[in-house]
């Protein structure tokens, strides 16, 4: 794993974390009309995403250990860039059930850039 990866993963593992708090303990039906909280949701996967962009450029091989690492940046660049556009449930969806499983992938590649670069 390159040096640079376990700033990427910790972002990413934090932004994930903090998409699972947000969202935790809501429905589908308090969720969508919160716009506090989904914005909190929203701005944690773009930073998500981005953070799994950079890795992508830094460390390929690392990278491609991320499950749906495509979909998680495609996420990112609509949430970015196509804003009027969100779909909510799909929002809902990867901060509920895609986020849980992500979680540990991230935090055992968090663990094993600590364990390699002595972090």
């Amino acid at each position: 794993m390159r040096p640079e990866a376990g700033a990427h993963l910790w972002d990413a593992a934090e932004a994930a974390r903090l998409v699972y708090e947000f969202a935790r303990g809501r429905t589908e039906t308090e969720f969508t009309p919160d716009l506090v909280v989904r914005s909190a949701v929203e701005r944690q996967l773009e930073i998500l995403g981005e953070a799994l962009n950079r890795l992508r450029r830094d460390d390929a091989d690392t990278a491609a250990r991320v499950p749906d690492l495509d979909k998680i940046i495609g996420m990112r660049n609509v949430l970015a860039h196509e804003y009027g556009d969100i779909d909510v449930e799909i929002v809902w969806r990867a901060a509920t059930t895609g986020v849980s499983s992500l979680i540990p992938v991230l935090n055992e590649l968090v663990e094993e850039a600590r364990s390699g670069a002595g972090l």
